[in-house]
């Protein structure tokens, strides 16, 4: 239906005048073009919907995740503790150290394998990187359940798994999603495409904070909220099953999306 903006209307004779006019004017009679660049960022909503849950699920490596490590125990030394906001840089190393072995090594066999220039699709990849982060959100569940159960303060250690989950995740989903913003949007837009990007991470934090909001209500209902200030007496393993549940679903709801999607040639 897009198409008919780019029609010119017939006329009846004598209304020459009125034909010229809407041909004029931009908002009666569009280019080709402009309707298929329309076309193009319509088509690009369900990836960028079908990836909230995805940004979902890294906003909790840099709320829940420290909040977990705040709790544990972080002696390095008898005088030295980890600060819980440097766990961060667990999820920043497996990601430099990930981003060599994917271009490196993985592009080139996936290369020879699918004769792909980037070794798998641009969506493939954003996709991998949402499983890994079903994997990620699993593993946090079971960490935080093993450090409720444990009679003593485990090693934050524990958190390694789930921050190098993280990290690879983001390798896959935030970096494809990078080249897909740039790669697909109009080509006089280009500029935007990053905007694009951060969107979704910024629209997340919004959709996790709703999220919060809603289980914290419906849980304080029966009792105790997941979410009590003492992390003891909160279940944020029930919450990381939740998300990874919500995730799983959504990955499939991204995958029926993907393999209807048709690249900008």
């Amino acid at each position: 239906f897009l198409d008919k903006a780019a029609i010119i209307p017939e006329e009846p004779c004598g209304n020459s005048a009125a034909a010229s006019h809407k041909q004029q004017n931009p908002w009666r009679l569009a280019t080709v073009t402009q309707v298929e660049e329309t076309k193009q960022l319509l088509s690009m909503v369900p990836i960028w919907l079908s990836n909230l849950i995805f940004g979902v699920s890294v906003v909790q490596g840099q709320t829940f995740f420290i909040k977990q490590g705040s709790v544990m125990n972080r002696s390095i030394t008898p005088n030295f503790s980890i600060p819980p906001a440097s766990l961060l840089a667990l999820a920043a190393l497996s990601m430099a150290v990930f981003v060599s072995i994917y271009d490196r090594l993985l592009v080139p066999a996936l290369r020879c394998l699918t004769g792909n220039d980037r070794g798998i699709t641009i969506l493939q990849r954003i996709g991998i990187g949402m499983a890994f982060s079903v994997a990620c959100l699993a593993s946090a569940a079971t960490v935080e359940k093993k450090r409720r159960d444990s009679p003593l303060p485990i090693s934050v250690f524990w958190l390694a798994p789930q921050f190098t989950l993280l990290g690879i995740s983001d390798v896959f989903t935030l970096v494809g999603l990078q080249e897909y913003f740039y790669d697909q949007v109009p080509d006089n837009m280009r500029s935007l495409g990053i905007a694009f990007y951060l969107s979704v991470i910024g629209a997340a934090s919004f959709l996790s904070s709703f999220i919060i909001s809603v289980v914290d209500s419906m849980t304080s209902r029966g009792g105790a909220s997941w979410f009590a200030k003492d992390l003891n007496h909160s279940r944020l393993d029930y919450f990381y099953w939740l998300l990874a549940v919500l995730s799983g679903i959504n990955l499939c709801v991204y995958v029926c999306v993907a393999r209807k999607y048709s690249y900008k040639s």
